[in-house]
């Protein structure tokens, strides 16, 4: 009986984390596709404007505003998924976020029907940033809560290693177009396939999510009638200052935001005058999120063993002090330096924080409010963050002296600040799913630790606890 248990909840824990990986893949290929295109394509054909730098802050704001909506899609989608399940909020952000980016492409531009362009383009990125809000709360606590103890960090990484897949597929699927059709074909109707291609997310995601069961924790606080009525306002008065620690480590999004989206205006857009082509540019955060794939699951096993929050507080000052030489390495047109520097910074140094949230935000939560404190706390802070490309290109702005120490002194800034927050949290890797959210719990001795981390990376033990 013991081993046809174990041998399920294995099955659980593995069918939960590839759940994960698959979702925030497809999901997250929705979000970045828009990112990708409002970098490169979105100020010509839906802000046009005789000064272009208005027309990159217009564009590059709307990216902001998908973040915008994210405190409200949290809100909602949290307290969905704490009294109705993980499972039931994640295949509802599933088909918000695929209908809304399929819709993108479908949208007249600006040539064609005025203001109306822009504002129906704002209104989709609106329903984006809303559905995006409970993924990752959601899927992290999904896995988190099927994860054999001792693999909690090891199993909740797939869910970020699944985002940077999803960068990677957007990336992909915009570098053959960049590449190869010409650029009329490009601005009139080549941009619209990659958001068209969402009607395939719809259907794979659905038919992935649906295997997964229900977790453990969850049933059971379901089962001793402790679901709560309005997780909301239990998170916020019994977990505020994990929920502002979790807001100040969620500013590290300044990075992606530096790498991915700044840095493809500050390289491509004609009017800084640095002058990358679009698909070489492509390839740098395509790169550097191949080599995180690689690298997410071994920080995330990492931390199993040292612990949530070094790896944090290295990725964060690191890739701080690299956001400069990113930058700069645009700024002086060299193409290989840029290359290089985007792998160290966002491919290795980034995940010592990027693998590790996943596991180490839900753990700072009890079962009953989880995602609800995960996912308000997260998305202020990446709200906060996806307001930095129009401020950067308004602080730097094309023709202005210094742009990469500008914008780089920006950004360390931050990723000190998510630096200290870390600093200052509990630890939470050796803490048992049941004391996990109280401050007074004890952590397992580490000799107990070692022996159960050790049955469960056999298959001995994977019952979560």
């Amino acid at each position: 009986m013991t081993t046809t248990r174990t041998i399920r909840h294995m099955s659980q824990s593995r069918k939960a984390a590839a759940s994960g990986w698959i979702g925030s893949a497809l999901e997250y290929y929705d979000f970045f596709i828009y990112a990708t295109a409002a970098s490169l394509i979105f100020p010509q054909i839906f802000f046009p404007s005789e000064n272009p730098t208005v027309a990159i802050v217009a564009s590059l704001a709307t990216y902001g505003v998908g973040y915008v909506a994210r405190p409200i899609g949290a809100f909602v989608l949290g307290h969905w998924g704490d009294t109705h399940g993980r499972k039931t909020v994640l295949i509802v952000c599933m088909f918000l976020m695929g209908i809304s980016t399929m819709a993108v492409g479908f949208l007249p531009t600006y040539q064609q029907v005025g203001i109306l362009a822009p504002i129906l383009l704002v209104i989709l990125r609106l329903v984006q940033g809303f559905a995006v809000a409970g993924e990752i709360s959601g899927a992290s606590s999904m896995i988190l809560e099927h994860a054999p103890f001792g693999r909690r960090g090891f199993y909740a990484s797939f869910a970020l290693q699944g985002v940077q897949a999803g960068q990677i597929l957007a990336a992909a699927v915009f570098l053959p177009l960049a590449a190869y059709m010409p650029t009329d074909a490009f601005n009139s109707w080549g941009w619209r396939i990659p958001f068209l291609l969402s009607f395939f997310v719809i259907v794979a995601g659905y038919i992935i999510r649906r295997e997964v069961d229900e977790t453990p924790a969850f049933a059971q606080e379901g089962a001793r009638g402790e679901t709560p009525r309005s997780p909301i306002v239990q998170a916020i008065k019994l977990s505020w200052r994990d929920m502002l620690r979790v807001i100040c480590m969620a500013l590290m999004n300044v990075i992606p935001v530096v790498a991915t989206i700044f840095g493809a205006a500050y390289a491509v857009q004609p009017a800084y005058g640095i002058g990358f082509a679009k698909d070489v540019y492509l390839w740098i955060p395509v790169l550097g999120n191949m080599l995180a794939i690689f690298v997410i699951p071994f920080v995330g096993n990492l931390s199993d063993k040292v612990g949530r929050k070094p790896p944090i507080i290295v990725g964060a000052l690191l890739s701080g002090l690299l956001a400069f030489v990113y930058l700069y390495a645009i700024s002086i047109r060299n193409v290989p330096l840029a290359i290089l520097v985007s792998l160290l910074m966002w491919g290795v140094v980034y995940q010592g924080y990027n693998a590790i949230f996943p596991s180490f935000y839900p753990e700072l939560f009890p079962t009953r409010t989880r995602v609800s404190a995960m996912a308000i706390s997260q998305n202020i802070g990446t709200t906060i963050t996806a307001l930095l490309p129009a401020l950067f290109a308004t602080v730097a702005p094309p023709g202005s002296d210094n742009v990469p120490l500008t914008v780089g002194a920006i950004a360390f800034g931050i990723t000190v600040i998510a630096a200290l927050a870390a600093v200052t949290a509990r630890e939470t890797y050796r803490v048992s799913i049941d004391d996990l959210g109280n401050p007074k719990a004890v952590p397992m001795p580490r000799a107990d630790y070692e022996r159960q981390r050790a049955e469960a990376a056999s298959g001995a033990a994977a019952i979560p606890t």
